[in-house]
């Protein structure tokens, strides 16, 4: 006779599972700041950044970003993007005339 399945115990494992990949995540996230230099910025630059990334629908920017983000883990991480990968918004002249702020995506 096969022994019953104790689903009390799998979905303990299975939230388990899930809290471990998630506190994984969130460390993998804060190294990813810390090493592309994200840190310096303040909590509400780093998250406007990240609301105009998530936000852009344009694919070519898209897959700027996506190659410059390869170049980064393959060991080119410090180098300018060209104008055209820059995101304008974030751009000085985008900015009422304002000055140029250390939260410019772009210019890593």
């Amino acid at each position: 006779m096969r022994k019953p399945r104790d689903y009390d115990a799998e979905l303990k494992a299975l939230e388990d599972k899930s809290r471990e990949l998630k506190t994984r995540k969130v460390q993998q996230l804060g190294d990813l700041v810390i090493a592309t230099g994200a840190d310096a910025l303040t909590a509400e630059e780093l998250a406007g950044a990240l609301l105009v990334l998530a936000e852009t629908k344009d694919p070519g920017r898209k897959e700027a970003w996506a190659r410059r983000g390869a170049a980064f883990f393959q060991g080119g991480a410090r180098r300018s993007a060209p104008a055209s990968e820059r995101d304008p918004v974030s751009t000085p002249a985008h900015q009422g005339g304002a000055q140029p702020s250390s939260g410019n995506m772009g210019a890593a």
